[in-house]
């Protein structure tokens, strides 16, 4: 952790409402004068899309059927942590980015799948904010934990997120119901022991819950909507939190633990500005007293 150049990550699967929460980041930072540098976990792919595949038909020849992007080794990680120290002691670092599609392949002037070169951030910025799927990592070769100043958890419960998956692939990427099934499968290894134990090391939780019958989320014809969820926000240390406030701010919201709050699903963005404004302001402050 660094009080002078302070560091947010955002940890959440594609499809958990990582980018919504980027959104409301991206308000604050404007609304407050903040100038942020942003960095994308997909820039940290160890594998380009045709190098991924190469190496997903070499890992499944061998028995290997749990490799996936959620896996460690399938990510630079320690290219991350090194960005998020030297960024921590001198506010300076680099990022790329991941080609997603020829709309971002028109914008960056390579081809879709493959990365940018890596690149300076810009002089002068107030903090470095990060969104992907390994912002808390804590393993035998990496501590991002320890160097990020907020960690936010993003995360639906999990029939919610196949069910987001399963429509967004189909949609997006033309796979069938049971290619996406497939890929769901191969993740469940890495999403138990990369993804989950993240969210113990997050500051706050928002845990999105479908109030929708779920139960087979392979046959569901609609991804269920805001009004049709609640979220769990959990923080993992409530001290300082005006829990009053919130529940009085936000109608129809609720405790459900000393350190958790349920809100309507709408009220999602609303939460996030009352909760997250003063602690970004805060590390500002320190940040400017340092």
């Amino acid at each position: 952790m660094s009080k002078k150049h302070p560091i947010i990550s955002v940890t959440g699967s594609s499809g958990a409402g990582t980018t919504t929460v980027k959104t409301t980041f991206d308000q604050i930072f404007r609304r407050e004068g903040i100038k942020a540098v942003s960095i994308e976990g997909d820039a940290f792919h160890r594998f380009d899309r045709q190098a991924m595949k190469d190496e997903l038909a070499r890992r499944q020849a061998a028995g290997d059927q749990t490799f996936s992007h959620f896996s460690f080794d399938a990510n630079e990680l320690e290219k991350l942590e090194d960005i998020f120290r030297v960024y921590g002691e001198t506010g300076r670092g680099e990022t790329r980015h991941y080609v997603h599609d020829d709309k971002e392949a028109g914008k960056w002037g390579t081809a879709p799948g493959t990365f940018t070169d890596w690149a300076p951030f810009e002089e002068g910025s107030d903090l470095l904010f990060y969104e992907g799927l390994h912002g808390a990592v804590v393993n035998d070769r990496v501590n991002l934990a320890t160097l990020a100043d907020l960690k936010i958890g993003v995360v639906p419960v999990i029939n919610l997120e196949w069910i987001q998956k399963i429509h967004r692939d189909k949609a997006s990427r033309g796979y069938s119901t049971e290619a996406v099934t497939d890929v769901i499968l191969r993740r469940m290894h890495a999403y138990v022991h990369c993804i989950c134990p993240q969210f113990t090391q997050t500051d706050i939780n928002f845990q999105r819950v479908p109030v929708v019958d779920t139960s087979n989320p392979f046959i569901a014809r609609w991804i269920p909507t805001a009004d049709e969820s609640l979220v769990v926000i959990r923080f993992r240390n409530p001290r300082g939190i005006d829990f009053s406030y919130l529940t009085q701010m936000i109608a129809g919201s609720w405790m459900t633990r000393a350190n958790s709050i349920v809100i309507p699903g709408p009220k999602t963005d609303l939460a996030m500005q009352l909760i997250l404004t003063p602690m970004i302001l805060r590390l500002i402050d320190d940040a400017k007293r340092a």
